[in-house]
């Protein structure tokens, strides 16, 4: 038996044997004297232990006839028995053990400092008491301290003359931490005739068994507080699949609290997950789409996983879609980084869209954005939804005309698993999935196919989306701006479109206008895109030449902002001095021919007299599109977009 007691304490102990203990020890007694009267030398029979701490109290001016307790204050007292519930909590009960073995006894558990904590048994140490050495004297709750081991006093080694005199032995042990830390003092208190050599083993399991408790306690502690800070729910069901556990996540995310433990796993909400098809799973299931309808009305969308444990029961981790597809959003960083400051410009025309782009911002409601390609419609779109109340949520942008017209839907909705080959397993979210509780920018919609034209109404009028191959209905919460360069107005009269969703998308419009209607603005964005430019490319650039500048100003920008953009970065890469010249320039503007020149002066001009010119047009041509729009030296689309906005109609002039 390992008892931690030194070698010459067990052989003394042994020598007294079982009916010694009975009786008062005759050495001690006379050695006792004769260290009071101070006598350095040890006299033979005694323990050295003992008469060394006899010194040490009479050394700290002890009185040993007269040592009564000595108590913390209350406030102290009640401080000390709340920072150590939990491990009175946990001896108690083998504290009640060990007293059985002792009818006539006595148990008590002091702190590492010596202040008792709990007792039971005679009450011979009250809560608070100090049995420290240096307070007490000798005894074997604070020799067990200062030796850090388990240690026994006999009723005659005791300091205190009343305590020799009430003729019980005692045997107490350190309880410790996880990591050796003594944390406690577990003592016993016996009768001689109840006290023997194997009264120390019990008093060391004891306060092993105390040990252990508390280390196992701790790492359950541990366990839950990890399982707490997880940022994704678990639900721990036993073999009959009840609940045995939530955690704070998955209480989150149900609405419910840990007062439906030992309830059935269905009274989290209906779902396709029933307790049959988990008992019947041959393998763990791995990031399952799953719905939960819940008790108080609302709609779970999850990840699940589920995996067995021992005696037929599950652990289900869930991890809520939105969280997922923030993640993913992150990722992919379909965030809005434009708002209406980054317009640069001070032309009319685009203070006037900027107005309307502002007035669209105070509302959730679909907005359409017309323009030529290249005006910045998407740098629009970004503000919008910056300035709006979805200015924290995701912003997704979408091109309709550069995905497959059979993957459309796809890309918009999602997919189930398996809903066409090479689908990803699990199925996938769509755009507007992506897009919940935030912005989706649909560009080039007037490219869509027309059976994906019929789920986006269908988002428009009901909220929802049904992924392809799915029978669900998803519930998105986006709001959708929408843009395109052609003339959604004629295209939904030709059947290109459909109507009903042109006029869904039309709520709010606006147009952003092109480059040459703006050609005060040319020189400020030329000069941000060369600022710009040569900072990335490390090159002491000051600016434009006059002459440059003019041909940037004179030019007509068919491709509009992102054109002058193009032009003015791959000049700045051909520049060699400190000012951007005309030679830097691409060959159309540097030398432009009498084409350009005509060209640009026509531009020049339709800017300048715009509703004149379309309506003269429109005179000459009957009405006719097609030749007003020839004679003007602008596209079909194009036109319509300016009579749209100048409110002119092309019937008024037909005969």
């Amino acid at each position: 038996m390992d008892t931690g007691c030194a070698a010459e304490d067990l052989e003394y102990l042994a020598a007294l044997g079982a009916a010694a203990l009975s009786q008062p020890v005759d050495p001690i007694l006379p050695a006792w004297r004769a260290c009071r009267d101070g006598q350095a030398h040890r006299p033979q029979g005694v323990r050295p232990l003992i008469w060394a701490s006899w010194r040490r109290s009479l050394a700290a001016g002890l009185d040993p006839d007269h040592a009564p307790y000595r108590f913390v204050p209350a406030q102290a007292i009640e401080e000390r028995l709340h920072h150590h519930r939990a491990l009175i909590h946990t001896a108690a009960h083998v504290m009640r053990g060990l007293l059985a073995y002792n009818p006539r006894g006595h148990v008590n558990l002091t702190d590492a400092s010596g202040v008792t904590l709990a007792f039971c048994g005679v009450d011979l140490t009250p809560i608070g008491s100090q049995l420290a050495e240096a307070v007490q004297g000798t005894n074997c709750t604070g020799l067990a301290i200062l030796e850090d081991r388990l240690v026994y006093v006999l009723a005659e080694e005791n300091f205190g003359t009343w305590q020799r005199q009430r003729r019980m032995h005692c045997a107490a042990a350190p309880v410790r931490d996880a990591a050796g830390r003594t944390l406690a003092i577990l003592t016993l208190t016996a009768e001689p005739g109840w006290f023997h050599f194997h009264t120390l083993g019990t008093v060391q399991a004891a306060a092993e068994a105390v040990s252990r408790q508390l280390v196992l306690q701790a790492l359950l502690a541990e366990q839950r507080t990890v399982l707490e800070v997880l940022n994704e729910g678990l639900v721990v069901l036993d073999g009959d699949g009840a609940i045995k556990a939530l955690n704070r996540y998955a209480r989150q995310l149900f609405h419910v609290d840990e007062g439906l433990l030992g309830q059935p796993f269905a009274r989290l909400g209906s779902s396709e997950l029933s307790l049959a098809r988990l008992r019947t799973m041959g393998e763990p299931l791995r990031d399952l789409e799953c719905s939960f309808e819940l008790p108080d009305g609302g709609v779970l969308a999850c990840l699940v996983s589920v995996c067995a444990v021992e005696q037929g029961g599950q652990i289900i981790s869930l991890r809520e879609q939105r969280r997922t597809r923030d993640i993913t959003r992150r990722m992919m960083g379909t965030q809005a980084r434009y708002t209406f400051d980054s317009l640069l410009g001070t032309s009319q025309a685009l203070q006037d869209a900027v107005r309307l782009g502002r007035i669209a911002s105070r509302s959730d409601a679909t907005t359409l954005i017309l323009g030529e390609s290249g005006t910045g419609k998407e740098l629009f779109a970004q503000a919008i939804h910056n300035a709006s109340d979805r200015g924290g949520g995701p912003f997704v942008a979408v091109n309709c005309g550069a995905i497959p017209r059979d993957l459309v839907q796809s890309e918009l909705f999602g997919h189930v698993e398996g809903a066409f080959s090479g689908s990803a397993r699990g199925g996938a979210a769509g755009k507007f999935e992506l897009a919940d509780g935030g912005t989706i920018f649909l560009d080039e919609i007037g490219d869509m196919a027309f059976d994906a034209q019929v789920s986006l109404l269908r988002v428009l009028q009901e909220g929802e989306v049904t992924r392809v191959g799915g029978r669900k209905s998803l519930p998105v919460n986006v709001r959708i701006i929408a843009a395109t360069h052609r003339n959604l107005a004629q295209a939904a009269a030709e059947g290109a479109f459909r109507e009903d969703l042109y006029y869904r998308l039309n709520v709010l419009s606006l147009t952003v206008p092109p480059l040459r209607m703006r050609r005060e603005d040319i020189t400020v964005l030329a000069t941000h895109f060369l600022q710009r430019c040569a900072r990335s490319l490390r090159k002491p650039l000051q600016g434009f030449t006059p002459a440059a500048l003019e041909r940037l100003v004179a030019h007509p920008w068919p491709g509009n902002v992102r054109e002058l953009e193009n032009t003015v970065e791959r000049a700045v890469n051909l520049a060699a001095g400190e000012w951007l010249q005309v030679v830097d320039l691409p060959l159309e503007l540097s030398v432009p021919g009498r084409r350009a020149v005509q060209d640009m002066g026509e531009a020049m001009g339709l800017s300048g007299h715009e509703r004149q010119a379309i309506i003269a047009a429109l005179e000459e041509s009957g009405g006719n599109i097609r030749r007003a729009a020839q004679r003007l030296k602008v596209s079909r689309g194009g036109l319509y977009v300016k009579m749209e906005r100048l409110g002119l109609s092309a019937k008024a002039f037909r005969p």
